[in-house]
């Protein structure tokens, strides 16, 4: 072994001495990063924000769902009277989907449907809270091939044939700013899928009865998943008739 051999094989071993090579190093921050991401998403930013939302409960005016975190998540835009049976066949006759509930099976579902690009008329929607309750039952309708976009629409029941309801478009998945949590995430134009969905009831012989505030300012806001969308703050109210189809 030549002097320079010898120079570089004692390099090596103080450095084994000394601590680890810089790619042991790289490769213990490529493992532990995807762990910690699961921490702060699936532990300590939930946490922190339901500690801070939870102080504002009964402080806001708005008519918003809300995520299990207390943060104010989609509006609620549409107020319907009617059997829940009539709800759901004025939106399987337009094409939407009984959405499943969320579980393991589900979960792996809508994930192999957006990864894969295959399709799941049924997919999850995630719970959101009105009321103090999760969504009693939403409908979906793919856009596209997966469930990665798409219209969908949370009831939840307020009384006797009384529901409240959020009508929103998934535009794609992607991390949560509020939690890094997986998520979907909003189109802005809250508006147009109330009215879309305000058209397939009267399509079907709902009647507009009324339209009044959210308590929504008119403009710009966050939902729960800190994607932003303009409203004009209206909820229009429908009333079905008899089986409503």
């Amino acid at each position: 072994m030549n002097e320079a051999d010898r120079s570089a094989a004692d390099l090596r071993r103080r450095r084994r001495r000394n601590g680890w090579s810089w790619a042991t190093i790289a490769a213990i921050a490529l493992l532990g990063l995807p762990a910690l991401w699961f921490t702060l998403a699936y532990g300590g930013l939930p946490r922190l924000w339901s500690h801070h939302e939870h102080k504002l409960i009964g402080k806001r005016a708005e008519i918003v769902s809300y995520t299990a975190q207390d943060i104010p998540g989609d509006p609620i835009n549409l107020e319907l009277h009617g059997e829940r049976r009539a709800i759901e066949c004025v939106f399987r006759r337009g094409g939407w989907s009984l959405a499943d509930p969320v579980n393991l099976r589900s979960g792996l579902g809508i994930a192999a449907s957006v990864l894969l690009g295959r399709p799941y008329p049924e997919a999850p929607v995630s719970p959101l809270y009105f009321a103090d309750r999760t969504q009693d039952f939403a409908f979906q309708r793919d856009e596209g091939r997966s469930a990665d976009k798409r219209h969908h629409i949370r009831f939840w029941r307020i009384g006797p044939n009384h529901w409240a309801a959020a009508a929103t478009f998934d535009r794609g998945v992607g991390l949560s700013l509020f939690t890094l949590q997986i998520t979907h995430h909003i189109g802005p134009k809250v508006d147009d899928e109330r009215d879309a969905a305000g058209a397939l009831l009267r399509a079907s012989g709902a009647e507009l009865a009324d339209a009044r505030q959210s308590r929504i300012t008119p403009g710009w806001h966050r939902n729960g998943g800190g994607d932003k969308y303009l409203t004009d703050g209206m909820i229009h109210v429908y009333r079905l008739s008899g089986g409503g189809c």
